[in-house]
């Protein structure tokens, strides 16, 4: 049995984005596509009133919201099988429970009540803070949303802590027929210059070749196992956010794995993942590394 894509739905416009790119996701990859959408608590005497007044309870207006969502997907997707959920509490806690048993989770980049010139959702990114399954935010441009450039990046970083995050790419690649882009930022450090044995210009020319070397070992497995996915490796020197922010303006996605760290302000991601998730050009997909605790 598939494993579906899960999407949270509250009606918004950020909301509706991210379901239409998941209902695409769902038909591209032939998987079942589950909404979810949360109702929030009303304490008692606003519930009594709202009663009183014949408005609309949070559950019956949650489940307006998902049936209007599952009616969307039927329209823009008919061979999608779709299902639609309304549950309590909170829209964090709720999207960490169905991605112990989902594909993907996917989201906007802002949720109901979320400030217009907020960069990114605080359920967007607790959620790709914690949860356990690929999250794929859906923010950027229309080209980048819609799939207009025909290209997936994958940020590459260590080998051995990465390698779900290039499966991810690859499968993309490979289900919407593009090219993938895998890209490693690097940088020559003082410490390479000094104790490189030749002239002061050749460390840089070693740090491209080991940064070249890396993306190779990174993706030799992904290459075997599919080996009809055009590949594109890059050894780009810069820092790796300005570098990934700068190429995702011609991505369709960017994916890159990210580890979770704990530490005393609970769950966070790393640096790549999080400037990505606030200003990439185009849907962002993050791929979870096995937990670490700070240190």
């Amino acid at each position: 049995m598939k494993l579906p894509l899960v999407v949270g739905v509250d009606g918004t416009e950020s909301s509706l984005r991210a379901l239409d790119w998941a209902a695409d996701e769902a038909a591209l990859r032939g998987l079942p596509l589950r909404l979810v959408c949360v109702s929030r608590p009303v304490r008692y005497e606003g519930a009594a009133l709202a009663l009183a007044l014949g408005r609309p309870s949070e559950r019956a207006l949650a489940g307006r919201v998902a049936g209007s969502a599952a009616e969307r997907v039927h329209r823009r997707r008919p061979e999608v099988d779709v299902s639609a959920e309304v549950t309590p509490g909170d829209a964090v806690t709720a999207l960490l429970r169905e991605g112990r048993h989902a594909e993907a989770l996917i989201t906007g980049e802002r949720g109901r009540g979320g400030p217009a010139g907020l960069l990114l959702g605080s359920v967007s990114l607790a959620v790709a803070a914690r949860a356990p399954c690929p999250v794929v935010v859906v923010r950027g441009d229309r080209p980048g949303i819609e799939g207009g450039h025909g290209r997936i990046l994958l940020g590459v970083g260590d080998p051995e802590k990465g390698p779900a995050a290039v499966r991810f790419a690859f499968r993309e690649a490979g289900a919407r027929d593009c090219e993938l882009d895998a890209v490693h930022a690097w940088h020559c450090s003082s410490h390479d210059r000094a104790d490189h044995p030749r002239t002061v210009d050749e460390p840089h020319l070693y740090c491209k070749e080991r940064a070249a070397t890396l993306i190779d070992e990174a993706v030799a497995e992904a290459v075997r196992e599919n080996p009809t996915v055009r590949l594109r490796s890059a050894a780009v020197e810069g820092k790796a956010v300005r570098v990934l922010v700068q190429r995702s303006a011609a991505a369709d996605l960017v994916v890159v794995g990210a580890q979770h760290r704990t530490g005393h302000l609970g769950p966070r991601l790393g640096r790549v993942a999080h400037v990505l998730l606030h200003h990439a050009d185009c849907p962002v997909a993050v791929v979870p590394l096995p937990d670490r605790p700070d240190t």
